[in-house]
């Protein structure tokens, strides 16, 4: 049996504006909508659809694997939007990217305060 994830859904409070933050983020075309879904395809084929919710928003961790090229480009425009970043998911070394498995990482939140990590090296592969 094959099994490969599809999609997940990310609740917020405003999909236009969440799904546009993550497409800039990672440098992903324009989300595109798909019913009341707007929609955020990486190159995996796996899509992160974010809906609306008027409930509270319950946090999550959502790691992207990308270039070393890439990771500078991202980690630019957390700069560039003066966003706080931090080395570590429980968020103690504010500032700093890791280093882990010879790579870069570091995690940021979106606008909802979902946990964004974007990592250069599959954690286990150093």
């Amino acid at each position: 049996m094959s099994v490969r994830l599809n999609h997940t859904i990310v609740w917020c409070r405003d999909p236009e504006r969440s799904a546009r933050f993550l497409a800039e983020m990672l440098g992903r075309p324009a989300p595109t909508r798909f019913g009341h879904f707007h929609v955020v395809q990486v190159d995996n084929d796996v899509s992160l659809d974010f809906g609306e919710t008027d409930r509270d928003v319950a946090p999550q961790h959502y790691a992207f694997l990308i270039g070393e090229a890439d990771f500078d480009d991202v980690l630019g425009r957390i700069h560039e939007r003066a966003l706080t970043y931090w080395a570590d998911p429980a968020r103690t070394k504010p500032g700093s990217i890791n280093r882990n498995d010879g790579g870069r990482g570091a995690y940021f939140q979106d606008p909802d305060g979902h946990l964004l990590e974007v990592l250069t090296r599959p954690y286990g592969s150093g």
